[in-house]
This record gives C-alpha cells, structure tokens and sequence, in this order.
C-alpha cells in the first residue's frame, strides 16, 4: 500500500516538475475579420473561433478599423497599433503561443502585422482579400484605380488630411469609402504594406503560414505565384486548397486549420 501511494506521489510530482514549455503552452488566436461588411459579429469567422475556443485555445474577434461601423477608421499603421494591442492582451489572459488568423482583408493585415512586428508564431489565412495592385491595374476596376490616383493628387498638394468619398470593390462590387486620402492612401496604394505580393516576402523566415483557398473564390486562380511562392521558405508552410466559396472558407477549413495550429507552434 505505502509503495502504491509512493509511486501516485512520484508520478504527480514529475508531471508538476515537467519543463514549463511542455505543460503549460497556451496557444492564443487572433482572429481578424473581413472588410466592410464583416465585422466582430461575422457568423463564419466566429464559427471558426467558436471551434479553436472549444479546442481549448484563447481566442479574441475584435472589431477592426476596416469594420462595416468602422470603414475605414485611421491609416493602416493604426490597424497595426490595434493588432499590437490585441496581442498584448492574449499574452495577458495566458498565451504564450500567439497566431493570428485572419480572413479576407484580414488577411494582409496579419501579414502587415508579422512584418512590421514580428511577435508571432504562426499566421492562417483564410480566403485572402483585398488586393490594391489589382485595383489599380484591372481595367474593370477603373474607378478604384481613378480614386488612388485622385488620392495621391490631394496629398500631394497638402491635402492628405481632407475626408471625402473614394471607391472600393468589395467581391465584385463597388463601395464607396469615407476617410481622408492619406488614410485611404495607406490601404489602396498598390506600393502600400496592404498589397500581399508585397509584404510576402519581408514575413520573417521563422513564422509559418498557412494559406486557405476556395476553389469557389476569385482568387483562386491567382494560385501560389500571387503571394504564397514569395514567402521566405519554413518547411511547415502549407497551401491549401478546399471547396468552398471566399465567404464560407473559414468554416470548411477549420478542422484542417486547427490542426495546422496546433503542428506549427510546437516548440
């Protein structure tokens, strides 16, 4: 009996005394929405926190800057400064694994994120969105191209800070964005950290990514070549390719994304 509870006391102790990095990882999410009208309340981005809450990571959806309430609220440094916050904040409730996960627009904004900071493990992108070298070079876009151009007007003759109407395409669809040219500027210009085929290749070689593509989403036939063949190479990479529209995306790949996660932060 005595030798019994000698070797429950033992086993306790050693499972107590393991190293710190083994028994208690935390693995906390980001997850950042989509533009306008996504917003913190979006029903397949919180489907797919729903899922890695219940998995047992800790997870935040706050509303960003490029919110349906919000669009578009500062210049992208600002959406940077806020990610910053919201990173601080997981570390707060216990994270000591930090992943951002973003979906369409939130996308270059977990990228932007990653190189400008640098401060996390690994990124999932969902469905990425919002390309302004597109905007600026597809000809069907040419009201979106004609409003950079008009933007780049006013802030070079000082009038970056004047609030006005711009356009937007949003899947297709054309929207206008009130903000003022310097901020519009920091989101649309194709030689702006917004543009993914441009930040791809600055994301530190140490930060895996993950990158989720509906057969069903315009940017489907962008394939590899637009952002993810220029990320530095990290042998847990992975491009993935599902069935599923831009919108529901989060939703068919989250059980492969969960375990991507949980493969990809492991010290």
């Amino acid at each position: 009996m005595r030798f019994g509870c000698l070797a429950t006391l033992l086993a306790a102790f050693l499972t107590f005394a393991a190293p710190p990095g083994q028994a208690q990882e935390r693995i906390g999410v980001l997850v950042l929405h989509g533009k306008s009208p996504g917003s913190q309340n979006d029903p397949y981005s919180g489907q797919f926190r729903s899922a890695l809450a219940n998995d047992g990571m800790i997870t935040l959806m706050p509303d960003m800057p490029w919110s349906a309430r919000r669009y578009i609220d500062g210049d992208w440094d600002q959406a940077m400064a806020e990610i910053d916050r919201h990173v601080k904040s997981l570390r707060d409730k216990g994270a000591t694994r930090i992943v951002i996960a973003g979906h369409s627009m939130g996308c270059p904004a977990a990228m932007g994120y990653a190189v400008k900071y640098g401060t996390v493990d690994a990124l999932v992108l969902l469905a990425p969105g919002h390309v302004p070298d597109s905007y600026y070079n597809f000809p069907p876009l040419r009201a979106v191209h004609d409003s950079i151009d008009e933007a780049r007007r006013l802030v070079a003759a000082g009038q970056g800070d004047t609030r006005r109407d711009f356009e937007d395409s949003n899947q297709g669809t054309s929207i206008k964005v009130r903000t003022t040219a310097r901020n519009y500027l920091s989101y649309f210009d194709p030689n702006s950290d917004a543009e993914m085929s441009r930040t791809a290749a600055r994301i530190p070689a140490q930060i895996p990514v993950l990158w989720v593509i509906g057969d069903k989403d315009p940017m489907f036939r962008r394939g590899r070549d637009y952002a993810f063949s220029k990320l530095p190479a990290n042998p847990k990479s992975r491009y993935l390719e599902v069935a599923a529209t831009h919108l529901t995306t989060p939703v068919v790949g989250t059980a492969e994304a969960l375990a991507w996660i949980r493969a990809a932060v492991q010290p």
